[in-house]
């Protein structure tokens, strides 16, 4: 569907038992389950203007190294990477290297497909579809009906017009500009700003760059950059668990989806702020995201999360350009619910 003919947020036709703005069926076509979700707002003329960015013969990685987060939670493994000479594998008597990696897809940065968390409520995925571990351990994406990210091999990839929301250059900027210094002047994304749409928009105007039905919104806060290498001063904030990040609530929802972006990414651990927080500023946990259900289960848009954008946001400020083409081809196996994006942004 053309991103012009897809109804706003208010408009999006009702979905029994769901709430309002629910967009399941939306991009289906031929009686055919859809399972790309938002990517179907990359149509070839969307794809042929995002082309057009790549005229300066730069490109930039967003991939952050497998290894980097200093450590990892409960649940998900550190990265094991093993070097083995051709001999030792049996392979050959000839000199040469193979080597085997064993990751969690969730550790570094990364897209969460459509399946990564469900609408809690109904534990149903996009496009009101259930998700067991026999389906998602298909043999080929031929016959995988979970809306997976092999899927997206089948149209390409990711092609899209990005751009980047440098929110921490932004509200440090600012801070200066009303004569802070020192800490005060620095916006630390462990010290959980919560980043509205109304925000978001005063960047972009400040940055001079307008949002385009198909673009890949991206948001930087710097966290790759500092649990780079974290301080004791940073690790005492992460305790706190308030972590920067797009405002988890139903302003932002409805704005992200009339924006017509085909995803979203940056450089925190979940786009949102954490904690979640309810409408009134009560606390939640973990288990109460906001903008993972809509965005994943209910709108079908991925997720990008700790990406590495310091080097795209040195770039984009000095070049005065914060749009670029961007191409991301996750991992092509069955069934993949996360994947390193292997992303390039393109001047």
């Amino acid at each position: 569907m053309d991103a012009f003919n897809v109804p706003d947020f208010d408009d999006l036709p009702r979905v029994p038992d769901m709430p309002q703005g629910c967009a399941w069926g939306i991009f289906d076509k031929g009686g055919k389950k859809d399972l790309l979700g938002t990517l179907n707002l990359l149509t070839p003329s969307v794809i042929k203007a995002a082309c057009g960015e790549a005229r300066d013969g730069v490109s930039i990685s967003l991939n952050w190294p497998l290894n980097a987060m200093p450590f990892n939670p409960p649940g998900r493994i550190a990265p094991v990477h093993k070097q083995m000479t051709l001999r030792e594998a049996g392979l050959s008597q000839g000199t040469g290297w193979d080597d085997e990696i064993h990751f969690n897809t969730q550790l570094s940065s990364q897209w969460d497909s459509l399946v990564h968390w469900q609408h809690q409520p109904s534990g149903l995925a996009y496009n009101g579809i259930t998700v067991t571990k026999e389906a998602l351990a298909v043999a080929n994406t031929a016959a995988n009906t979970m809306p997976t990210l092999d899927h997206w091999h089948a149209v390409g990839g990711l092609v899209a017009r990005g751009v980047l929301i440098d929110f921490k250059e932004w509200a440090e900027k600012r801070a200066r500009s009303e004569g802070k210094t020192g800490e005060d002047a620095v916006c630390h994304p462990l010290d959980g700003h919560r980043i509205t749409a109304e925000e978001i928009e005063a960047v972009a105007k400040d940055q001079g760059v307008e949002f385009r039905p198909g673009d890949v919104l991206i948001i930087r806060t710097g966290l790759t950059e500092v649990m780079q290498a974290p301080s004791p001063e940073d690790m005492a904030k992460l305790q706190k668990q308030r972590i920067s990040g797009v405002h988890g609530v139903l302003e932002s929802v409805k704005w992200l989806w009339n924006k017509r972006f085909a995803a979203v990414a940056g450089d925190t651990w979940a786009f949102e702020a954490l904690m979640p927080v309810k409408e009134d500023g009560t606390p939640m946990t973990s288990n109460d995201l906001v903008l993972h259900p809509w965005l994943l289960s209910m709108f079908g848009m991925p997720i990008g999360e700790l990406w590495a954008l310091k080097a795209l946001s040195e770039h984009c400020k000095a070049s005065g350009r914060y749009s670029f083409m961007l191409t991301s081809a996750p991992l092509n196996i069955p069934g993949l619910i996360g994947s390193p994006p292997n992303a390039l942004a393109i001047f």
